[in-house]
């Protein structure tokens, strides 16, 4: 597969979709834009039941689990659509994890908050996202990001992405006593997963053109035929084989719920209260930097971002982030952010908008596909995740890693992420080292005030969390 930032010769534009979204400029075609979407939709796909699953546990309304599937993927839907036509970028939206989790379980239901509250607190933190986007903020502090930390967040995204392919894959397991271990080479999932990397990178070392798309869809087909368990919804939580379709239309249609229950439902007022400003503040420091790190990455990855650390449509780019969380809280769920799998687009040649609206009609489609959908098991997008890890780690050769001052705070950016599950704590330890490295080794004019004062924030909220 080609190197994404190699220089590009530009053509003519043959059709009115080419020049809006400059698919020859990119040296990139419709067909070619829709197997990236395809291809992003796959491996974020499962967010569409893990969603109403986490949260369902802490919003209480007639048919949860349904009403919160259509809400999510109304939410994705908009969120890329958002960020294809207006800020034209191949990266996809939908509502995060971990922040999900936050949500319920840390906000709701340990600290006793109603959900509509809660919603409250996202919608402001996305008006916080889109304010700092506008005036010119979050463009500010990415320019200021040294390139060595640059390289180094695109890496630890690459890091964390195979951490959770081989989470996802069941090679990686918990472990009690060393907190993580080797999963059991005989689970259905493991030796799954091991195929799907085997065949998926063998058709990317023969250059075939989709092979990320047609290694998830060989390994959901090898799945099926041979009864692997590798599908939930087996007795106790044990996994089982394919189901089947079962019902009219072979099972794969299912009827779309408009989710009532949940749109227009946010407390602003409750949100504004003075004992839930910590958590409207939490909602907006981690996707904040979460989202920053994310969409950096994915623009260093794709060859967006210059020499000088500048990306086109900066302000549109962060703005659509912030537009995404505010519609997520209006139709009821937690923040809706850029997701790293937009790396798995960008693999199979996504370079322009019309991925990532590729991917919001897919977000539509599956609101009467859902069932569909689901015959993608975990196992069989692992292994995009796994590869697609590991060429993001082709940056990590700019780093000079010789001085100490940009190699230990890269490295942290890199090992921080994927053992602490958070984006948001690789770029933070990262930055915070970095700055402090470099003035107290006497080189602190080489470090852009912004970054000290990004630094100091950062500092700032870790005592505050360890006080709290």
């Amino acid at each position: 597969m080609s190197d994404p930032a190699a220089a590009r010769t530009p053509s003519t534009p043959t059709s009115g979709l080419d020049r809006y979204f400059g698919l020859s400029a990119q040296n990139s075609s419709v067909r070619q834009e829709m197997r990236a979407g395809l291809t992003t939709f796959l491996t974020m796909s499962y967010i569409l039941f893990v969603n109403p699953q986490v949260l369902a546990t802490a919003i209480d309304v007639p048919n949860a689990f349904v009403q919160l599937l259509m809400t999510t993927a109304i939410a994705a839907a908009f969120g890329s659509l958002a960020m294809g036509l207006v800020a034209k970028y191949p990266f996809a939206q939908a509502p995060g994890m971990g922040l999900n989790a936050f949500f319920a379980y840390t906000v709701v239901q340990g600290m006793g908050v109603a959900w509509q509250t809660a919603l409250g607190a996202v919608f402001i933190s996305g008006v916080l996202f889109v304010l700092l986007s506008v005036l010119g903020a979050r463009q500010a502090i990415v320019q200021a990001i040294p390139n060595s930390l640059k390289f180094a967040i695109t890496g630890g995204i690459g890091a964390f992405l195979a951490f959770l392919g081989l989470k996802n894959a069941g090679i990686v397991v918990a472990n009690p006593a060393t907190l993580v271990g080797m999963g059991s080479l005989s689970s259905p999932t493991v030796w799954l997963a091991s195929i799907g990397v085997i065949l998926t990178a063998a058709l990317m070392a023969r250059r075939v053109t989709g092979a990320i798309l047609y290694g998830i869809l060989a390994t959901t087909v090898l799945g099926i035929v041979t009864g692997a368990a590798v599908y939930a919804g087996g007795p106790e939580g044990a996994l089982r084989s394919f189901p089947g379709f079962d019902g009219p239309f072979l099972g794969i249609f299912g009827t779309p719920v408009w989710p009532g229950a949940l749109v227009g439902q946010m407390d602003l007022a409750g949100a504004l209260g003075l004992g839930l400003l910590s958590v409207v503040f939490t909602f907006f420091f981690v996707d904040f930097f979460d989202a920053t790190g994310t969409l950096t990455g994915l623009s260093q990855r794709a060859g967006f971002i210059d020499a000088q650390g500048n990306m086109p449509r900066a302000r549109r780019l962060f703005s659509m982030d912030g537009l995404a969380a505010m519609f997520g809280a209006f139709m009821g769920t937690s923040t809706t952010t850029a997701y790293v799998e937009s790396a798995a687009g960008i693999g199979e040649g996504g370079r322009t908008g019309l991925t990532a609206v590729t991917v919001a009609v897919l977000f539509l489609l599956s609101m009467f596909l859902w069932p569909l959908a689901a015959a993608i098991p975990g196992a069989a997008t692992a292994p995009a995740l796994i590869l697609v890890g590991a060429l993001m780690m082709e940056g990590v050769r700019h780093i000079d890693w010789d001085d100490i001052a940009d190699s230990l705070p890269a490295f942290l950016t890199i090992i921080v992420m994927p053992l602490t599950f958070s984006i948001a704590n690789g770029v933070s330890l990262g930055v915070i080292s970095y700055c402090a490295i470099k003035l107290l080794g006497g080189r602190g004019r080489q470090v852009s005030p912004i970054l000290y004062g990004v630094a100091a924030a950062l500092l700032a909220r870790y005592i505050w969390l360890t006080e709290g």
